[in-house]
């Protein structure tokens, strides 16, 4: 066959009901156009509620206004209440969520590492992560009272099993190979765990940190109708009393802005500890 045949068949059109294939290229967005694209939701969101209070189709009985929710935030951040409020459930929150976070961790990687560990512990940690923490709270006050202990303890059995999941599968997915390797070479247990097992497992283990920081949000919420005398839960159940609606949404907003917040660390987290890992913007 000719050279000039082969370039004319080249240049032919391709058959009926064929298409040329184009390469699927990922489209970089710049980092304000992100930022732009996440904060119009929220915008919308805000001026349908603007909205809605200005024509008296939302009444302030139902719900406040925008203005008269950031005056409520102005009135309580003056008085003090707003800060000391956050100031425990901060504490409430991070401390059960660390206790929560050591305990799944390291059952996570007991039932994961050793088969001993798995024969014993993971049935009957499987069959407690199916029991609702909501359904602990009247137990709980019989156990605890209604002190700081019932309050931080229902927030870190909330936050252990999700952690618990993500650490048994990640480090069951551990290459055994690698670990097997490891071993030849004279490593220890322990040694394996930290410089294998756990870099190995990472992107699972912070599946499971944004899990539980997000469920410590959630438990909070619960713990705090514990007979509170202090904390956001506390400002809820006065508001509540006095059909404050404004303080109410004050509220609601604040506990949404430590779910978001919560989310936004894990994001930043998963940024330091895997710069590998295909940032936000560059996805099409």
């Amino acid at each position: 066959m000719s050279e000039a045949r082969v370039v004319a068949q080249a240049a032919d059109p391709p058959p009926p009901g064929l298409v040329t294939p184009r390469p699927q290229l990922r489209k970089p967005r710049s980092r304000p156009y992100a930022l732009t694209v996440r904060a119009l939701g929220p915008f919308v969101l805000l001026g349908l509620w603007w909205a809605a209070s200005a024509t008296g189709l939302l009444t302030p009985d139902v719900l406040a206004s925008p203005a008269e929710v950031l005056k409520a935030v102005g009135e309580l951040w003056g008085n003090g209440q707003l800060p000391d409020a956050l100031t425990t459930s901060l504490t409430r929150s991070g401390l059960g969520l660390l206790i929560g976070l050591a305990a799944g961790l390291t059952l996570g990687i007991t039932t994961g590492f050793t088969r001993l560990g798995d024969e014993l512990l993971d049935s009957s940690l499987q069959t407690l992560r199916t029991i609702p923490f909501l359904s602990l709270v009247p137990l709980f006050m019989v156990w605890f009272g209604i002190n700081e202990t019932a309050k931080i303890l229902l927030i870190a059995v909330a936050t252990t099993f999700p952690m618990y999941v993500s650490a048994s599968s990640g480090v069951r997915n551990t290459d055994p190979k690698l670990v097997e390797a490891m071993r030849s070479f004279g490593m220890s247990r322990l040694a394996i765990v930290r410089e294998v097992v756990l870099p190995g497992a990472l992107p699972s283990l912070l599946a499971g940190l944004r899990l539980s920081m997000t469920l410590s949000v959630i438990a909070l919420i619960a713990a705090e109708e514990i007979n509170a005398t202090a904390g956001i839960g506390y400002l809820m159940s006065q508001a509540q009393s006095y059909a404050r609606t404004d303080i109410l949404a004050v509220c609601i907003l604040v506990y949404g802005l430590l779910g978001l917040t919560a989310d936004v660390l894990v994001r930043l987290l998963e940024r330091f500890l895997m710069p590998w890992r295909t940032p936000q913007g560059a996805r099409r």
